[in-house]
């Protein structure tokens, strides 16, 4: 409970920013059109040093 009220204080001084994004959002676009083209996701992933799952996250965001 303690680390809610921590994080629910600090969004009221705006503060809390939450966790720092992996891919920007050229690198997001470059997935994308990799991905388009037909290679795999693993692949784009190993491209871009980041995990299957995460890639797979940003995809669904993308949507």
């Amino acid at each position: 409970m303690q680390q809610a009220e921590g994080i629910a204080r600090t969004k009221t001084r705006s503060v809390y920013k939450g966790r720092a994004k992996v891919l920007t959002d050229e690198q997001l676009a470059q997935a994308q059109e990799w991905v388009d083209a037909g290679i795999p996701k693993a692949e784009v992933a190993r491209r871009l040093g980041i995990g299957r799952t995460t890639l797979y996250s940003y995809l669904k965001q993308e949507k």
